[in-house]
């Protein structure tokens, strides 16, 4: 909905944000509750250590949402990438949403100065340097 559908844009977004904040705390709540075998299971199946998982719940759903911003200021088909790499793909996302330097990405990735920089400080910086571009890059 746009806000100029929304009659009152700016409230609904504040809705939107508690809505999204409850959310969260009660997926929080379900993991403290959940019995340690169940856990270490869902983090076996998925391929992390329980204790990132517990990391990677904790940080929410948009955790890595700087990864695709990250890959097209790279020239990197997200998409492609996907359909050739998935595993791959699942990795940066995981360490993207681990990653302790979010507010230096927030600011290169602002001013489209992400790929000048982010090998100061990217923790996907090895991985998305070695990437094979030619099966990656958008055409």
């Amino acid at each position: 909905m746009s806000t100029e559908t929304r009659p009152y844009p700016v409230v609904q977004d504040l809705i939107d944000s508690f809505a999204g904040w409850l959310k969260h705390r009660r997926e929080l709540k379900e993991m403290r509750e959940m019995d340690r075998f169940n856990f270490d299971r869902i983090a076996s199946d998925l391929r992390v250590s329980p204790s990132e998982l517990e990391q990677l719940v904790r940080h929410g759903p948009h955790a890595a949402d700087e990864l695709p911003k990250m890959l097209e200021q790279l020239g990197i088909d997200q998409e492609r990438l996907g359909r050739t790499q998935p595993l791959l793909l699942r990795d940066l996302e995981r360490v993207c949403a681990l990653c302790p330097d979010k507010v230096k990405c927030h600011r290169d990735l602002a001013e489209h100065s992400a790929a000048e920089h982010y090998q100061e400080y990217c923790l996907n910086a090895p991985t998305l340097e070695t990437l094979d571009h030619t099966a990656a890059t958008t055409h």
